[in-house]
């Protein structure tokens, strides 16, 4: 999975992408088919090795996973080689709209659950339905639902009909909280199956804030949440969400909605359980909680190794709930898809399979601690463990089994509208603007691009 700031910054590029996939539209591959799955040396050859290339991004525990499934990957598949394109997760984007443009398209790559649709108007992404479903080999039924409706398309809305890529994995963003640090402040730990109420946060949230030094500082803050990966959690657990069923109306306007984002604005301005921007800028907040002086930060599934390490104990909560009594948050993946022209489908299908639906490949992931397993049989084997940690792996299950959602921009042809809204957020979150104002000045905005992105959407439909 993405690390936090990766996500939001390739989140930003799908526009980007968007319009260089214009221009690859009139390339149906009606003859020539150019993508660099074909370009094995002995692929001509009867009975010669075909040579699959594997485009995909990921750190250093990432990284040495994926070598080693592919390599197991080939053991098993000894007519078949893996030429392996690995990057940093902030050039992935750009390398994979050069292929694209460069009509070099990796035979297997990573790819945005965003960009689904565009992929399948452009004639990217190969339909992977005819190759998964009734295989004996993969049981759809035991993979989450969540991640596999991701890369499904019907040609008009995103979430339904045929497959186009099958999930790498799904990332539930959970609640971490620091133990070591509710033991000392003498605080219950939080229910692992009733969440706080806003109010009750907050209670305990300022008990967890401290000047533990007595120079007359805060050195101890209970919260250092990210808007962009953290207010989803305010605003759908009391009812609100950015667009509405429709996906074709902007919905920030909600009243329920203002007062997530004056809840979130309120936390440091108000309660002051938040570092201000000035004490971020010195030390940011994933820092401090890594260290040890934040009592809460949202954990997910790719940072359970790096956490090994952590100078305290930490586990899992639910997050607190708004109006409707629930918890919310939005769990992220990333699909895995077979070029449009690879010349060995059948192959670049198997690897596809065995990176995301094999016991073989799962197994090898998530011992590596870079995901939880795409298989829900060995998901609630592996979550029952109690002693890896977090102790409370279940919550990442509730999270993709029950309370997950996918960001707002997924369903919709570019995301410019979603990014808009927090371009501009800085105001109110320096309560310079109150949300109630700066929903109803916003709205319009998004509006007007949301309109545009649903007119590039028909407009690429009608040129299928």
């Amino acid at each position: 999975m993405l690390n936090k700031k990766g996500w939001f910054t390739l989140l930003s590029l799908v526009l980007v992408l968007s319009a260089v996939l214009a221009g690859c539209g009139g390339n149906n591959g009606g003859g020539e088919a150019s993508g660099n799955g074909g370009k094995s040396g002995n692929s001509g050859k009867s009975g010669g090795t075909k040579e699959l290339t594997f485009m995909y991004r990921g750190g250093t525990d990432e990284q040495k996973a994926y070598s080693a499934v592919v390599k197991k990957f080939e053991e098993d598949h000894p007519g078949v080689k893996v030429k392996i394109v690995v990057t940093a997760a902030d050039q992935y984007a750009t390398k994979l709209k050069a292929a694209i443009t460069g009509n070099k398209v990796p035979d297997v790559f990573y790819f945005e659950s965003g960009d689904t649709k565009a992929y399948v108007h452009n004639n990217i992404l190969m339909d992977l339905t005819p190759y998964v479903e009734n295989n004996p080999e993969i049981n759809l039924d035991n993979m989450w639902k969540y991640g596999l409706d991701l890369y499904r398309y019907d040609g008009d809305m995103a979430g339904q009909g045929n497959l186009y890529g099958m999930p790498k994995d799904v990332g539930p963003f959970a609640l971490g909280y620091n133990k070591t640090m509710f033991e000392k402040s003498g605080i219950p730990f939080p229910d692992p199956d009733k969440p706080y109420t806003w109010d009750e946060f907050i209670e305990v949230s300022k008990q967890l804030t401290k000047d533990t030094n007595g120079d007359g500082k805060i050195d101890q803050y209970a919260t250092g949440f990210n808007v962009n990966w953290a207010l989803q959690s305010m605003v759908w657990s009391n009812g609100a969400d950015w667009i509405d069923e429709t996906k074709k109306k902007v919905t920030i306007d909600d009243p329920k909605f203002a007062e997530a984002l004056q809840y979130f604005a309120d936390m440091q301005n108000v309660h002051k359980i938040t570092p201000s921007a000035e004490d971020a800028q010195t030390l940011d907040t994933y820092q401090r909680w890594m260290k040890g002086e934040l009592a809460f930060f949202p954990v997910g599934p790719w940072d359970m190794s790096t956490y090994e390490t952590l100078p305290f104990e930490y586990d899992l909560m639910p997050y607190p709930a708004g109006s409707t009594g629930k918890s919310a948050t939005w769990t992220g993946s990333l699909g895995i898809g077979v070029s449009a022209k690879t010349k060995h489908p059948e192959e670049a299908v198997a690897l596809v399979n065995y990176l995301t639906a094999s016991k073989e490949g799962m197994e090898m992931l998530v011992k590596a601690k870079v995901q939880i397993p795409n298989l829900i049989d060995m998901a609630e084997e592996w979550a029952a463990d109690t002693s890896t940690k977090p102790a409370n792996k279940k919550e990442f299950l509730d999270v993709v089994g029950e309370y997950g959602r996918v960001l707002p921009g997924h369903y919709t042809w570019t995301s410019e509208w979603y990014d808009l809204f927090f371009t501009d957020i800085q105001p109110v979150l320096d309560g310079k603007i109150t949300a109630a104002d700066y929903v109803k000045q916003e709205q319009p905005k998004m509006q007007k691009l949301l309109d545009k992105a649903i007119e590039a959407e028909e407009k690429a439909k009608a040129k299928k």
